[in-house]
């Protein structure tokens, strides 16, 4: 159907053509022509102007990926256009340019008047003034500048900058005050607790405001010592210790916090992580149950009291106040009454409590677990009539499911299985109609015939690929928007910090919002976490929202980004590789890290290990020593290498060499003499290492993610399977 996908060399257009593209992968067909903003119901003080159309339409904003040189006659020429939005950002983003470039009086003729007609960027206007005055050696100009931006826009997150470089106590002192949230303000602070450590007040700003920056636990180290803390001050200082994962110290300053289910629950679990005092633990959880009976949190205290009890039997009592009271939690409280029976060799009992969660709480993740349990049990017996009545249910009753789309998938192989290939295909397109961005979506797409790759062909397609423009974030002021969108991405994340004083609980659109700009700043494992756990929502508003949001192009594009996207297409052309396929590696390897370095010490994207890399350099006919594993080039051209590599070593067969690339060759010779590849899916649910099992789904999962929202073929194909609707087949 798409062979001429195989022949294309893949095709980098970052064009604002793009935009007609992703409306029409859209899954939600009435949702087109909506802004994020009104989508997710902004805030009354977050006035949506900015709309996805406008910014498609911009000349400006698709040259922000293209590099200076790149760039530069194409903005001179809109620059020098009749007035318009587009004339204004040409002017500012050639100016920044040339500052940049260090021609800062080509920047002010560009920047002259400039704050009158682009009022969205004033202040930012004079403050890049001042700094090509600065360059010139124009000291009091630019001192001008600067006072006047405090003088005009003194309520306005740039002001902060102007009072970071002015740099005199009175301004540090507005800068702490009016804005805490911001870096710049941070930064203040470390100076002046570098000169005098004993300032409380100042280590609870960056408790409150930074707690999720490097150094901060040092900061709330020396922070506890201080004896004048108030309550409010210790859930504070908790709080910032459990958001760096360092429970036990949040438990001891969550015991002098106000007593509160959420901090009394979170005092007992630091107490049972730390290992400290178990009966202080068990008495405090204990605490939550009798103080707040209706809690959130005391349905899971109620399950550590039955995972700390002394006897299985003790933990009985616990888990049933669960299943009463705490619906959400009864699954895992039923899940754990079953095991506890059977420990206890009371199997009646144990198969009551298996029937109570299949039935009355049949659409708990705990009972699609059960429910493919057995299912595999009865495939693996031939039993493909069970294994498929089982399975159907997770995929219809468990639809969020991780297990949902899996289930799908093989009904499908069990339905062909039983000759029934018409069942088998209408499984196969609800798979990919209702779960798109699943790796068993990909794995539906394969059977169904279209030209999406296999496992033993994947390796050589170079399909063509639409890389898109930034996308419109759907939270933060005007200014912020226009800073990101035009790649200004030191002054956008100060404005945004500015603004962005929610972070404990950012509602859904601030944190898609923080993620797309974690992701700018280079830091992509923090954004793509922050993106993809926006799924874990849980509140009926909040899940509404994310479902909205997730219908968008544009989310699953943040999930899954296309950083360092020259050097990939670069060697995978000269290793014959697949660009999408090193993409999707380098995606579950490191996140698009480049300096990240594993506990065995594997480094940056493609995670070598500098045994591999001197291994590899005599035979690419480079010295070893001259190679910089953190170097993202360096990285990709002997990452890539390996994969060719193993590729070979296994005839292409991609399964293969991506299960060596996490596992060895010598692991994967030894099941290969174990288990038949025959069919690929049975020999990937037969490896015997979760992690390399995982890491394959992963990988090939990103792989179809990237095809399916880069590749304008597939997607549009996709986009037709979500509007058909069809019914998994029933047995």
């Amino acid at each position: 159907m798409l062979k001429k996908l195989q022949k294309k060399q893949i095709s980098i257009i970052a064009a604002a053509a793009l935009f007609a593209f992703s409306a029409g992968a859209m899954v939600s067909a009435p949702e087109i022509g909506k802004s994020l903003g009104q989508w997710l119901k902004l805030g009354n003080n977050q006035v949506e102007q900015t709309s996805e159309a406008s910014v498609a339409q911009s000349a400006v904003f698709p040259l922000v990926s293209q590099s200076l040189p790149e760039r530069a006659a194409k903005l001179a020429a809109i620059a020098e256009q009749s007035a318009s939005v587009d004339r204004n950002r040409a002017r500012y983003l050639l100016a920044s340019d040339y500052i940049e470039r260090t021609q800062a009086q080509k920047a002010l003729v560009l920047l002259q008047g400039l704050e009158k007609d682009y009022p969205v960027l004033a202040p930012y206007i004079l403050l890049k003034q001042a700094q090509a005055e600065d360059m010139l050696g124009e000291d009091g100009k630019a001192s001008d500048l600067r006072r006047k931006v405090l003088k005009v826009y003194a309520k306005e997150a740039a002001a902060v900058k102007a009072l970071y470089l002015i740099a005199q106590p009175k301004e540090q002192e507005t800068a702490i005050a009016q804005f805490p949230s911001n870096p710049l303000t941070w930064e203040i602070i470390r100076k002046r607790l570098q000169e005098n450590p004993n300032q409380p007040k100042l280590q609870l700003i960056l408790a409150q405001y930074a707690y999720d920056q490097p150094g901060i636990v040092g900061v709330l180290d020396r922070l506890v010592k201080e004896p004048t803390l108030k309550p409010e001050d210790w859930e504070l200082i908790g709080t910032a210790y459990w958001e760096n994962n360092q429970f036990p110290k949040a438990g001891d300053a969550y015991a002098k916090a106000p007593k509160t289910a959420r901090n009394l629950y979170r005092t007992a679990r630091g107490l049972q992580v730390g290992g400290k005092d178990k009966e202080k633990a068990i008495a405090t959880y204990k605490q939550v149950v009798q103080q707040f009976p209706q809690a959130k949190e005391t349905g899971t205290a109620l399950l550590r009291l039955a995972e700390t009890a002394k006897t299985p039997k003790d933990a009985l009592p616990y888990l049933d106040q669960v299943i009463s009271k705490f619906p959400d939690q009864a699954g895992t409280a039923l899940v754990q009454k079953a095991k506890t029976y059977q420990a206890l060799k009371d199997q009646k009992s144990a198969s009551s409590a298996w029937q109570l969660l299949i039935g009355k709480y049949g659409n708990s993740d705990e009972a699609a677990e059960y429910r493919w349990k057995i299912a595999q049990e009865k495939a693996n017996a031939k039993d493909y009539v069970a294994a498929w009545q089982w399975a159907e249910p997770i995929v219809t009753n468990n639809p969020n499911s991780i297990l949902a789309p899996r289930a799908g998938f093989w009904v499908g192989k069990w339905a062909a299985s039983l000759g029934k290939q018409q069942e088998s295909q209408t499984a196969y397109e609800y798979v990919v109609s209702q779960f798109p961005y699943s790796y068993y979506a990909w794995r539906s797409a394969t059977m169904l015939g279209l030209n999406v790759g296999n496992f033993d062909n994947v390796r050589l397609m170079k399909p063509e690929v639409v890389a898109p423009q930034r996308s419109l974030p759907p939270a933060g002021s005007e200014t912020f928007k226009e800073l990101y969108l035009l790649g200004q991405d030191r002054d956008a994340w100060l404005q945004w910090q500015t603004e962005f004083q929610n972070k404990i609980q950012p509602t859904v659109a601030e944190q898609f919002t923080e993620g797309l700009m974690q992701m700018a700043r280079g830091e992509n494992l923090i954004g793509i976490d922050k993106i993809s756990k926006l799924e874990d929502r849980e509140t009926p508003a909040e899940l509404a929202q994310y479902q909205t949001l997730s219908k968008q192009i544009s989310y699953w594009q943040a999930r899954y980004p296309f950083p360092y996207l020259r050097e990939i297409e670069k060697w995978s052309a000269e290793r014959q590789l697949n660009p999408l396929l090193v993409t999707a590696l380098i995606r579950q390897e490191s996140r698009f890290q480049p300096k990240i370095k594993s506990v065995a010490n594997a480094t940056g994207l493609m995670q070598l290990l500098p045994s591999t890399a001197q291994w590899i350099a005599p035979q690419i006919k480079l010295d070893s020593k001259t190679i910089n594993l953190e170097n993202p080039n360096d990285n990709i051209m002997l990452g890539t290498w390996y994969l060719d590599h193993t590729h070979q070593q296994y005839n292409n067969n991609s399964l293969l060499a991506i299960a060596s690339y996490n596992a060895g060759p010598g692991n994967v010779s030894k099941w290969l003499q174990t288990y038949t590849t025959q069919d690929p899916d049975e020999f990937v649910e037969d490896i015997p290492f979760d992690e390399t099992k995982n890491y394959v789904r992963q990988v090939f999962g990103n792989y179809w993610n990237y095809l399916r929202l880069y590749n304008p073929e597939i997607s549009s194909i996709v986009a037709k399977y979500s509007t058909t609707h069809p019914k998994l087949p029933s047995q």
